[in-house]
């Protein structure tokens, strides 16, 4: 193991523990890395006793020209930032629990006892830092052997360590779904067990980890364990509601749950931006209250992205998610989502793909990908056929934009200006005319030119006076 232990640093660390007399250990995600064989920029180091004393002589030692030190006595912790990596230091400790909070009663405790504590086998290994056992490894509880096998497993009891912290669960399907790991039966039949203990969990922890499960590779994954284990009823009820399929006279609606995986996958090979997953997650989430049966027409969901839009700000207010232009966006592309789609069935005409320049603006090519990435349907004449079509729809969308520069669009006459050549208040003729000004350069009648508008503002204005 020494020879990931070749960063000068490990070696400072090793002379200061030597100074102060005391053993130190890196523990947990960097020792995991290096077996995933990923590089590692941050380092917890633990010591028996003293963690904020050996933090201060290693910085010291490294110089306050090359390192910042910040202290958190509170929390009995120090991080040392040298150059692009990060040292966390923390005496080893054990803990114990309330059961109405995650805040443990922290105690000072052998190293054993710090292996504990961790969440996952993974995340428990630790190597030596002292000179007597630098760059050994220490595996009491199979870590190698379940980081080998893909598998998610906590040191102890897994009720014991999910109700401790119930946090962890939502880092157990975290990791299963960013690695690709399984997570193990008991450990996953505790998560379905203690569920409810996330109840004590902030919703901004809840988010950070929901989060990273979005961004992962295939996001399905973690959602599917979020549902089976019961744990998606309780962070997220919206989503739940959008499982499961109704059948009448024998007509029947797909599961609009796994319809929505399906689309936050393809959205996911697409991009890594996480608002346009969260509006791949939202597209459908109307679907369940929006749902009717017409005995000619079968099921229909009419108006979903209307009302959709409109439920966008309570969901990311409930789970804590950033209520600024962040959710506008998510709220405009769950408004728009079926624009391009109704292009792509019919014909394609300027007007109707001006309309969608003109609200989209600068996220059309995000509206395009979410359109896209909507096509599940298992039918491959379909899926060819909507494509072909979204191509000739992009293609349209480039031309018009060249021609009639709609994107963001701002009304070449200003309603100010309206006001004054017409020599009117602020009135209800001023957003007429300011309306028929807009819809007369979307409907392609004239161009999105300031003569050409002044020309048709005095027309109009005739008309309707």
């Amino acid at each position: 193991m020494k020879k990931h232990l070749s960063h000068p640093v490990f070696n400072t660390i090793a002379d200061c523990a030597a100074q102060l007399n005391v053993d130190a250990y890196v523990i947990g995600g960097f020792v995991r890395d290096i077996f995933l064989n990923r590089p590692g920029k941050d380092i917890d180091v633990v010591t028996i006793g003293k963690g904020i004393e050996l933090a201060e002589l290693v910085y010291k030692k490294i110089g306050e020209d090359k390192a910042h030190l910040s202290v958190f006595k509170n929390f009995g912790t120090a991080q040392v930032k040298t150059g692009d990596i990060e040292i966390e230091f923390v005496g080893a400790r054990k803990e114990s629990y309330n059961r109405n909070s995650r805040k443990p009663i922290v105690e000072n405790g052998t190293l054993a006892d710090d292996q504990n504590r961790r969440d996952f086998t993974m995340n428990a290994l630790a190597i030596g830092l002292s000179k007597s056992n630098f760059g050994v490894l220490l595996d009491p509880f199979g870590g190698i052997h379940d980081i080998e096998h893909k598998i998610i497993r906590t040191p102890l009891d897994p009720e014991i360590t999910y109700s401790d912290d119930p946090l962890r669960m939502m880092r157990a399907i975290r990791f299963a779904t960013q690695l690709n790991f399984t997570i193990e039966s008991n450990s996953l039949e505790a998560i379905s067990k203690t569920k409810s203990r996330i109840s004590i969990i902030s919703k901004e922890r809840i988010v950070d980890e929901l989060n990273k499960i979005i961004l992962s590779p295939v996001p399905s994954v973690g959602f599917k364990l979020l549902s089976d284990t019961g744990l998606l009823e309780l962070i997220f009820p919206e989503m739940m509601k959008l499982h499961g399929v109704e059948t009448i006279d024998g007509k029947s609606h797909k599961d609009n749950f796994y319809h929505t995986l399906e689309v936050l996958d393809n959205v996911a090979k697409k991009s890594d931006n996480l608002w346009l997953r969260w509006a791949a997650i939202l597209h459908d989430i109307a679907k369940p209250p929006t749902k009717r049966f017409e005995p000619e027409h079968g099921w229909t969901f009419h108006g979903h992205e209307v009302k959709g839009a409109r439920m966008v700000p309570k969901i990311f207010e409930a789970l804590r998610l950033p209520l600024n232009d962040r959710m506008k966006y998510v709220q405009k592309l769950v408004l728009l989502h079926l624009r391009p789609i109704v292009l792509a069935k019919t014909e394609i005409t300027d007007s109707a793909v001006r309309r969608v320049l003109f609200e989209a603006g600068d996220d059309v090519d995000d509206l395009m990908a979410l359109c896209e990435a909507d096509i599940t349907t298992k039918n491959p004449n379909k899926v060819k056929r909507y494509l072909h079509n979204f191509g000739l729809v992009r293609e349209k969308l480039i031309e018009l934009e060249e021609k009639d520069k709609l994107r963001n669009w701002q009304p070449p006459v200003s309603g100010e200006e309206i006001m004054s050549i017409f020599k009117l208040p602020p009135c209800k003729l001023v957003g007429d005319l300011k309306n028929a000004l807009k819809d007369a350069i979307l409907d392609g009648i004239i161009p999105n030119e300031r003569e050409e508008a002044l020309l048709f503002l005095n027309a109009k204005a005739k008309e309707i006076a």
